[in-house]
């Protein structure tokens, strides 16, 4: 990617879990200001691992960067803490719809303003909340528990926007949701990335729905990025239609019938 406005620049990293286990193996990408940028692969590709380097969440699951640089706006930040990164901009709404099940969902997105102290900033940031989702504030006296997955997604997108973010990483937000309320969602982020000009860095498996979104996609599997472009561009590459999709140019394929041996060897060499 050739990034005149570089956010964020991941370079090389390589990341250890338990001291032996090597999960990402050089990984690069970058994202622009004011872009949204996926990840993609399937489950256990190591997405959500990138992620949580970036975020420096990889501590609680006794993980590290052990190789390789990660700057955003030009600043080395792989030993800041994550409340340090959240006050530098960079915010990261975790895979499964964490929310705070026993607060109200108003609650909740008050939460993720926990680094400002402007009281007014604060009022100001949840009616903006609630312009983008007024779906939250139709349901902001109820507990988190009692309301649908895609409530409780788009609640903790919501609380991750309350920080003020310049980015968010945002792990598997389609995951468990019906297509409609996918749709909504990444509407709703396409929308913040317009009108707010927050940058986004989306971990995501469905992914004809996240290069129909973003701007700029790379494909991870076993922990290398083994393709990267433009959206428009993978979207219709033969290799992603016919490895992801399951489709060729003959129509759909079965799972079975890709050869995924033959593409691993080809993009791998």
């Amino acid at each position: 990617m050739n990034a005149p406005n570089l956010l964020l620049n991941v370079n090389g990293i390589e990341v250890i879990y338990n001291h032996v286990a090597l999960v990402l193996k050089g990984v690069s990408l970058q994202v622009p200001e004011g872009g949204i940028v996926a990840i993609l692969g399937g489950n256990g590709a190591g997405k959500t691992t990138t992620l949580r380097a970036i975020s420096n969440l990889l501590k609680g699951e006794r993980g590290e960067v052990t190789k390789g640089m990660i700057e955003y706006r030009g600043e080395r930040v792989e030993a800041l803490s994550p409340s340090d990164l959240v006050r530098r901009g960079v915010v990261q709404v975790m895979e499964g719809r964490h929310c705070f099940a026993h607060l109200t969902i108003e609650e909740n997105l008050l939460a993720g303003a926990y680094t400002r102290g402007d009281k007014g900033e604060i009022a100001a940031n949840l009616d903006k909340v609630y312009t983008y989702f007024p779906r939250l504030k139709t349901r902001r006296t109820s507990q988190a528990a009692y309301t649908s997955g895609g409530e409780q997604q788009m609640c903790a997108i919501g609380r991750a926007l309350m920080s003020n973010p310049n980015m968010v990483l945002l792990d598997e937000p389609s995951m468990g949701l019906a297509p409609q309320i996918v749709e909504e969602v990444f509407e709703i982020v396409k929308d913040l990335n317009a009108k707010e000009k927050v940058s986004f860095l989306l971990a995501e498996q469905n992914t004809m729905v996240a290069l129909r979104y973003a701007d700029f996609g790379y494909i991870v599997e076993n922990g290398r990025i083994v393709m990267e472009g433009a959206a428009q561009d993978l979207a219709t590459n033969e290799d992603v239609k016919e490895f992801y999709l399951g489709l060729s140019g003959e129509g759909r394929k079965s799972f079975r019938e890709v050869k995924h041996y033959r593409r691993r060897k080809r993009w791998l060499s």
